[in-house]
């Protein structure tokens, strides 16, 4: 709350946060005060690779399944069928 009171009562512009708009401005948008209008939020996404993550999820599967092995031998030794 404090920062948005500070940035109105100083009638300063933060990229992605604030925008003073004149009342011609406001006119020519037909009064419409929505924020986008003014305001510009829109950050890129950042780039998935998808070759990457499919090859970390390949490693975790292989590790996941030599674990379940190492676990079945331990349960096997302790009598314990799993």
């Amino acid at each position: 709350m404090e920062k948005i009171i500070a940035t109105y009562k100083a009638r300063s512009e933060v990229d992605k946060y604030s925008y003073v708009a004149d009342f011609d401005e406001i006119k020519e948008n037909d009064f419409n005060l929505n924020i986008p209008r003014y305001v510009d939020t829109f950050e890129e996404e950042v780039e998935i690779d998808i070759r990457a993550v499919q090859e970390e999820i390949d490693e975790l599967d292989t590790k996941l399944a030599h674990v379940q092995e190492q676990m079945q031998g331990y349960l096997k030794e302790l009598g314990i069928h799993g």
